[in-house]
């Protein structure tokens, strides 16, 4: 109940940010003789201006604004809220244009004045940082270039926004219009600062060191990581966080996993990492004795927050790794509740944690099946993916009143969704981890 009602806070404050300056524009004299379309262009650009002032906030990982929700809802919101914002702002100029044919002049950069040339290039600038970001993987975009770029732009974007409203002037004439826009400008710097410069600082005071480097079934490697100089990390099983190694935490080289040890351990943290791009096919190169810095934790995909008689977990590949963090923990605090694994592999040889789940099995109430794409010969149990007709012949008796945990690649959850929905699993109960946040 209580993340229910911060999360209906948090969105009360979103929706009072975005619309102040509405507001704002409405109240007190306003320039004679401009018409409706003309007004409401510029509450569009208003508006769309706000929402992205306020995406640096959305960036900056404040646990108090992430937990209601978890992170990855929240960087899931960003990126749909920036198209939405976009199209507020793209609006304002257009408007204009179709309402009075004779302010195209004003895109000419030699002859406008230097308030109009600010918002066009603002728009440019904008346009770009949505492209790179939408269509970053088909641009083949490397992840750090992209994020840094995409800092700069938004940065960028939202000063050169600021000083078009600041330059043009109609809105911002009384003194308490300025004060405003001095405040949220001010606003949106801090999170900038506390993002780059203040979250820095704070974990370069709690390094860790690599204690150990092994490698898994599946084409996956396990950090194990010990803190330096302090207690670790205390998080709740099934949560990530960023890690930062070989880096200090200025550097923007930073890259979100799901834990994969039990909670119960914070001395001693693993996360277990497939090789899947550039900066995961080199974590097999790390050594003992590598620095390297944690932000976190984050997610709200834990067990923890959700109780239930009984538990479900979906996984697919690396998606296990939250999982097998979470059964871990339960067995570490012998949890007697039933658990049930529904795990998709491409083959038997690559079950990342295959022998460690067997002993699960043993510590726990907890029933293992494997579903295997490419089976080995003379294999009895379940092949191809997970359909509603698997999860019929295994899901248990009081199916309705357990929590589902799902964990994988995009096509895969999005198809289990369908099938847990066709069996009438209320969309409540079930719980997906994306590992789309950048």
């Amino acid at each position: 109940m209580r993340r229910i009602i911060y999360g209906v806070f948090w969105v009360g404050v979103y929706l009072i940010l975005i619309l102040t300056p509405l507001v704002v524009l409405l109240i007190g004299p306003t320039p004679p003789g401009r018409s409706f379309w003309r007004e409401l262009s510029v509450a569009l650009g208003f508006v769309g201006l706000a929402m992205l002032g306020i995406q640096f906030f959305l960036t900056a990982r404040v646990p108090g604004v992430t937990r209601p929700y978890g992170i990855d809802v929240i960087y899931h919101f960003h990126r749909q809220i920036s198209l939405i914002a976009f199209a507020f702002v793209l609006a304002h100029p257009l408007i204009l244009f179709i309402e009075s044919p004779e302010t195209l002049i004003l895109l000419n950069p030699l002859t406008a004045p230097a308030r109009a040339t600010a918002g066009v290039i603002a728009l440019l600038l904008l346009a770009i940082l949505i492209v790179a970001s939408v269509w970053r993987l088909r641009l083949r975009i490397n992840y750090e270039a992209w994020r840094l770029s995409h800092g700069i732009l938004a940065t960028a974007v939202v000063a050169l926004a600021v000083g078009h409203v600041v330059g043009v002037g109609y809105y911002v004439g009384e003194p308490y219009k300025r004060i405003l826009w001095i405040v949220l400008s001010v606003a949106w710097v801090s999170a900038l600062v506390y993002t780059r410069l203040v979250k820095p600082l704070l974990l370069i005071n709690r390094p860790y060191q690599v204690e150990e480097v092994t490698q898994e079934r599946g084409d996956t490697w396990t950090l194990a990581l010990r803190p330096e100089g302090h207690k670790g990390m205390t998080f709740r099983p099934g949560q990530f966080a960023w890690l930062t190694i070989w880096r200090t935490p200025f550097s923007i080289r930073e890259h979100p996993f799901s834990f994969s040890s039990s909670a119960m351990h914070p001395e001693r943290l693993e996360f277990s990492i497939k090789e899947l791009g550039d900066f995961t096919r080199t974590l097999k190169e790390v050594t003992p004795g590598t620095r390297a810095y944690l932000d976190g934790p984050y997610g709200v995909f834990t067990l923890d927050y959700y109780p239930a008689p009984g538990y479900v977990f979906i996984a697919g590949g690396v998606g296990i790794t939250p999982v097998v963090s979470m059964l871990r923990t339960a067995a570490d605090r012998r949890d007697a509740r039933p658990f049930l694994l529904i795990y998709g592999s491409p083959t038997w040889e690559g079950i990342t944690f295959r022998e460690e789940l067997e002993e699960l099995e043993g510590r726990l109430n907890l029933r293992v099946c494997h579903v295997l794409e490419q089976p080995p010969e003379g294999w009895t149990g379940e092949t191809g993916f997970v359909t509603a007709d698997l999860l019929a012949r295994h899901l248990p008796d009081e199916r309705l009143h357990y929590e589902y945990f799902i964990c994988g690649p995009e096509p895969m959850l999005n198809a289990v969704d369908r099938a847990l929905d066709q069996l009438g699993i209320p969309i409540e109960q079930t719980h997906a981890e994306r590992f789309n946040l950048v």
